[in-house]
């Protein structure tokens, strides 16, 4: 009787801690060397994570640092295969359930989903993606990182999450790739653009405003602005604010591994450990294979082979019809099939020439070609 009264007990114990640590403890290791600012820099964020997020148990990995006994550690030499060979292991054997590294060797078609505070209000906002790769083709990467972008979302609570995609080179065809598979049942959730016009297609004034939930670009770009949100006060040598550069997701990934930068500073280390330890909770990867799953009945694959680059054309090269003026325009083609949309106006006709309008590319035309050069751009998937 005693044994079950101590039993109950414990058990009681442990749900009252999790209750006020805000959700139960996650073991999350930290790669305690290799930051430009110090290796105290590094322990100085996993202390700020135990003081500010109850539930994260921070286990540093590397070499001990003299004056930090009261965190956990995975004693290694210096050396860094030695700090990763040990994290690896660790996350293999269960011993932490994520991790937060300065590098990690993704295979290819991982990548992570940054988040960012965005300066104009004061809002979060999940950059997709930042690090890693999603896949080799442009258009399927940025298609991919939406499908990640908004898993993440979801481990953070967020059901419903508001996406835009930035208007970079293959924006336009993932976000008409992106409309068809929520035609066909994809539950996606397009977002506003802060600016007078509006629409899913952001600018730089919609990613300083916060003006969606989740932001999808390419990796290099979103890494770059992983930095500048992160270091803008500092002159890049110190990130400052944010929760890095984000946890890793992937088709048939198991693991959740995030990456802070070598000038990552305490506050950012400390983020990044709650930040994992949030979707570790939230069930990411679980949340990943549910939300390609549902993509896939939607039509992804099909999606991917339609952005796959289309061989070079064999046809006789389109002629220019003669000049007329050109008082319309048409949006929203991508940059990278700009030439080619107006050629296939040129081939009908029509005369037509690019331009590049503030919100994009453009095809001018004469007005009165507008119904027709709008219905064989559509006929022919440039808008």
């Amino acid at each position: 009787m005693n044994e079950v009264k101590k039993l109950v007990g414990e058990a009681l114990s442990e749900i009252i801690s999790s209750a006020k640590s805000g959700g139960p403890k996650v073991k999350v290791g930290l790669m305690a060397s290799g930051s430009e600012l110090g290796a105290e820099e590094l322990a100085r964020g996993a202390r700020i994570a135990v003081a500010q997020h109850g539930n994260v148990i921070p286990i540093m990995i590397g070499p001990k640092i003299s004056g930090y006994d009261d965190l956990k550690w995975m004693e290694t030499p210096e050396c860094d295969a030695d700090i990763a060979e040990t994290l690896s292991a660790a996350l293999k054997d269960g011993s932490i359930q994520g991790a937060v590294a300065l590098h990690f060797p993704f295979p290819l078609g991982v990548t992570t989903i940054g988040r960012v505070l965005t300066p104009g209000r004061g809002t979060e906002m999940i950059i997709a993606s930042t690090t890693g790769t999603s896949a080799t083709q442009r258009g399927e990467a940025m298609l991919r990182n939406t499908i990640y972008g908004i898993a993440t979302a979801k481990a953070l609570g967020n059901d419903s999450p508001t996406l835009g995609i930035l208007n970079v080179d293959t924006a336009q065809p993932v976000f008409r790739a992106l409309q068809r598979m929520k035609e066909r049942g994809y539950n996606v959730n397009f977002g506003e653009s802060v600016r007078k016009d509006g629409g899913a297609l952001l600018r730089g004034n919609d990613i300083l405003a916060g003006a969606v939930d989740v932001c999808v670009t390419d990796t290099l770009t979103g890494n770059v602005l992983m930095k500048m949100f992160s270091s803008f006060t500092s002159g890049g040598s110190y990130e400052t604010v944010g929760w890095g550069y984000g946890p890793s997701c992937g088709e048939g990934w198991g693991h959740i591994v995030s990456i802070i930068s070598r000038a990552s500073g305490a506050p950012v280390i400390a983020n990044a450990l709650a930040y994992t330890a949030k979707v570790i909770s939230g069930r990411l990867c679980e949340k990943v294979t549910a939300e390609i799953s549902a993509a896939k009945k939607a039509g992804l694959e099909e999606e991917i082979a339609a952005l796959a680059p289309k061989a070079a054309s064999t046809e006789e090269e389109a002629k220019s019809p003669p000049v007329e003026p050109t008082d319309e325009e048409i949006h929203g083609i991508d940059v990278l099939e700009i030439e080619n949309a107006v050629k296939c106006l040129w081939k009908a006709g029509i005369y037509a020439e690019s331009a590049m309008g503030c919100t994009g590319p453009v095809v001018k035309l004469s007005k009165k070609h507008e119904g027709k050069a709008h219905e064989l751009l559509k006929q022919n998937g440039y808008i």
